[in-house]
């Protein structure tokens, strides 16, 4: 991904060096690039899946171009991760994810971060829409979604099924 530049962030491809150097410690990463790393970051439930990705990313490296991180310009700290989940799927559907972390949430960053995506991701080659997913009773994930522009199409027990 290029750098997409919004007000208030800055997004950029979250490589599969960055990620094994997060691994070992958030000063070995501080080490290789010009950001600062929250505190928080990353979340439990995105860090989890480091080792799939950077696997996936060695195999398949145009998939990491749909990968990035979020860097609050004003202190020049990254505070989230987002993705088109390894890009456009047969149908042209990309499908959104993100995290903030907690210190940097509800300030509208995750709103400013999705219409950015949103927009980047239409306008790449074979994309027709964008789709997302959350859980039933994530409220802050649904506020967001609605305000960057999403329907949601179907909902279970557990999920929320999202298009752009």
């Amino acid at each position: 991904m290029p750098q997409i530049e919004t007000e208030r962030l800055l997004m950029i491809t979250f490589t599969a060096e960055m990620m094994k150097a997060l691994l070992k410690s958030k000063e070995d990463l501080e080490a290789t690039i010009p950001y600062s790393v929250a505190a928080e970051y990353p979340l439990d439930v995105y860090k989890q899946f480091f080792t799939y990705k950077i696997e996936r990313f060695t195999k398949f490296p145009l998939e990491n171009e749909w990968e990035g991180c979020i860097i609050h310009k004003a202190t020049n700290v990254i505070m989230g991760d987002m993705g088109l989940k390894g890009g456009p799927n047969e149908a042209g559907e990309i499908d959104l994810g993100y995290s903030i972390v907690p210190s940097y949430q509800g300030k509208g960053f995750a709103t400013e971060m999705g219409k950015a995506m949103v927009k980047w991701g239409l306008s790449q080659r074979n994309v027709k829409c964008v789709k997302a997913t959350c859980d039933t009773d994530n409220i802050a994930s649904k506020r967001v979604l609605e305000k960057i522009g999403f329907q949601a199409t179907k909902k279970d027990e557990k999920k929320i099924y999202w298009h752009y």
